[in-house]
């Protein structure tokens, strides 16, 4: 093993790593292979150290005559004519008293259900189990299926050519090329050389040579062979044996296959993205500020403005007319704000402010998304069209459950509401002296009590004028005083909704997008491990 080189099992957690932060968040075909890949990891290596070998070609290339003489038997029948082979056929080397390597099982795995037990096995073969696949350029569907589904179980390829057809380019581009990085499980036959002379022949075997390099198997050995003569046949069982003896075949075909898997996956990951890709201060505002716009704030500011100064005017005010404030309710209450499990009653977002949070929630999105693979924004997109369709309600329980600031009146208020109805009750005795006074007159006694008068001017007369106009300036002098408190308590009520605000657009829009980007992350760190 290469210094630094994971053990197969660290490598297939670091993939199943990788495929459960991908799974529900990338709709990519690759995660679904890489799912296959564990599942048949798993079940292979319960399945025994048996080598499952096998030999793949096209309809005449003298696959099943390789079959054939290295079984020792005529086990499957050769043919020029399509189809061929039509069904796997599988020759077993070991005791057949036992099934010490696990071969009727793996075969029971692979449903492979022709059989045949080598007689006077080879010892150093012992383990191996050589399957014959159909043709994969046969003209039934189901025989092609069959291959596919095979070359993607069995533990080492042996890839069967001809002269005729070794450069064919469906056989390069759908089974050897994707094989690039399974160069320790896969050999390249060139049968029937004999019907070649020397120069033609090796002519073909520098130029097949020549394709592998060019597909990235240059590591592949290639052998070439003549069934019908034996040769070859030695060199070709002695790196079978080679293979089957180190009883690694598996474990290095599963090590291969997840590289290939995380290769895969490694195309939806940009290692060097970069985390903390959030947004920043004047993005964070202007989020802020459309969700508050949307959450209908102005409205409630608006209200809590109106509530203070209709409340101060009504301290401050002639105390004898309190009682019509009473006619018209609080623009406060009338919003319903105070408990998070009710809605209020503000009014819904308009378009404009729709359109403004749409265009805030677009723009959080791809700040998280800058330097992302495609099927990555894409989860960003979902995640933001999820977020989009709480935040209405998620931002009403937040209003309605903000504290707005104490409703308590003002010490200063109390004091002028206090003069004033000392003011109210001047100008009371005033009224009532001057009421006494007609009745008096009436009674033809206003002679018998004596009138006080100050600067020639009644005295009743005076209180009832002072005590009314008074009162009048005292409220026309607090009124401006009243609507400073009011736009305070405005700005108060503002701070606390907006901070409010930006708690619901961390928690609902950027802490999931964050999420997002560092479970993109940890795909990545996952995604290397499995590679390396």
């Amino acid at each position: 093993m290469r210094a630094r080189e994971l053990a197969l099992p660290d490598r297939l957690a670091a993939l199943r790593e990788a495929v459960e932060v991908a799974e529900g968040r990338l709709e990519v075909p690759e995660v679904g292979t890489a799912r296959a890949l564990l599942a048949k990891a798993g079940a292979r290596e319960a399945l025994g150290d048996a080598t499952v070998v096998a030999l793949a070609g096209a309809t005449g290339s003298g696959k099943s005559t390789l079959f054939n003489a290295l079984s020792g038997a005529q086990v499957s029948t050769p043919g020029v004519r399509r189809p061929t082979t039509g069904v796997a056929h599988a020759s077993v080397w070991g005791e057949p008293s036992s099934d010490a390597h696990g071969a009727d099982r793996l075969l029971d795995w692979l449903e492979v259900p022709r059989r045949h037990r080598v007689a006077d096995p080879d010892p150093a073969l012992d383990g191996m189990v050589l399957l014959d696949l159909p043709d994969h350029d046969s003209v039934r569907l189901e025989n092609r299926l069959e291959v596919d589904r095979l070359v993607q179980l069995v533990d080492v390829l042996v890839w069967v050519l001809d002269p005729q057809k070794y450069a064919d380019d469906a056989v390069h581009t759908r089974y050897l090329a994707p094989l690039a990085g399974h160069s320790g499980v896969l050999l390249v036959v060139l049968n029937q050389v004999d019907r070649l002379d020397e120069a033609a022949a090796a002519a073909c075997l520098a130029d097949l040579r020549r394709l592998l390099d060019e597909e990235g198997l240059a590591g592949v050995p290639v052998l070439p062979t003549a069934a019908p003569s034996g040769l070859g046949l030695p060199q070709l069982r002695a790196e079978l044996a080679r293979r089957v003896s180190a009883r690694k075949a598996a474990t290095d075909r599963l090590t291969a296959d997840a590289r290939a898997a995380a290769g895969a996956l490694a195309a939806h990951c940009t290692p060097d993205a970069g985390r903390d890709r959030g947004p920043g201060r004047a993005a964070r505002e202007e989020l802020t500020g459309a969700l508050a716009d949307a959450a209908g704030v102005p409205a409630v500011v608006a209200a809590v403005e109106r509530s203070a100064r209709r409340s101060g005017t009504a301290h401050t005010g002639w105390p004898l007319l309190r009682w019509t404030r009473k006619l018209r309710a609080d623009p406060l209450d009338r919003l319903h704000l105070g408990d998070e499990r009710a809605r209020t009653s503000l009014p819904q977002a308009g378009a404009v402010q729709r359109a403004g949070m749409d265009a805030a929630l677009r723009q959080a999105r791809d700040d998280a998304g800058r330097g992302l693979p495609p099927a990555w924004r894409d989860e960003l997109r979902r995640t933001s069209d999820d977020t989009g369709g709480r935040l209405p309600d998620r931002l009403d329980r937040a209003v309605a459950g903000t504290d707005l600031g104490s409703d308590r009146v003002p010490l200063w208020q109390r004091g002028v509401g206090g003069l004033q109805w000392l003011l109210a009750l001047v100008a009371l005795a005033g009224a009532l002296w001057l009421v006494g006074l007609v009745v008096l007159g009436l009674l033809q006694l206003d002679d018998v009590v004596p009138l006080p008068r100050v600067q020639g001017i009644p005295l009743p007369t005076l209180l009832l004028g002072l005590g009314l106009l008074a009162g009048l300036l005292l409220a026309l002098v607090c009124r401006p005083l009243v609507a400073a408190g009011a736009r305070r308590r405005a700005r108060t009520a503002r701070r606390r909704l907006t901070a409010r605000v930006a708690e619901v657009a961390d928690e609902e829009v950027l802490a999931p997008l964050a999420e997002t980007r560092a479970e993109h992350e940890r795909f990545c760190a996952a995604v290397g491990r499995a590679r390396s």
